[in-house]
């Protein structure tokens, strides 16, 4: 018996077209499901926090927009790429330690742009950060 959210997670993980990003690797962000309409991805707190260790705004923007990235990267596909052009973030609760999971959900499917709300909570469901994401869809040029 297969798997949906895994096939697309795989089937992300092999597409040729879409560009995975070395700071995913860095912030240990993991992919759990992947496709144009929705995109689940979590992060540990751990190595991810400022000085008082909490965990850093920054760090929820990085899982935001990655994961925003992904779906509007797979929505454009195969014929286009996305780009970022505009994020913001509410910060609704500290985390100290677990993992936070950022689930992205379209707010607009367009032909030259995407834009998802990103919902960042922590391991008991609670949510720490709204965040939306919107990108430019860029035609892929012949040789790129």
């Amino acid at each position: 018996m297969t798997d949906p959210a895994r096939d697309s997670v795989a089937a992300y993980n092999r597409q040729p077209g879409v560009p995975h990003a070395p700071l995913d690797t860095r912030m240990g962000i993991e992919y759990v499901e992947a496709s144009a309409e929705r995109v689940v991805a979590r992060m540990p707190v751990e190595g991810n926090t400022q000085p008082f260790g909490l965990l850093h705004g920054g760090a929820s923007c990085v899982l935001a927009e990655s994961a925003g990235s992904v779906a509007a990267n797979l929505h454009g596909a195969p014929d286009k790429y996305a780009v970022g052009v505009d994020i913001n973030a509410t910060h609704h609760r500290g985390v100290r330690s677990g993992h936070v999971t950022a689930v992205a959900t379209p707010a607009h499917l367009g032909r030259s742009s995407a834009s998802y709300e990103i919902v960042i909570s922590d391991d008991d469901g609670r949510r720490v950060c709204t965040a939306r994401l919107t990108c430019f869809l860029i035609p892929i040029e012949p040789g790129d």
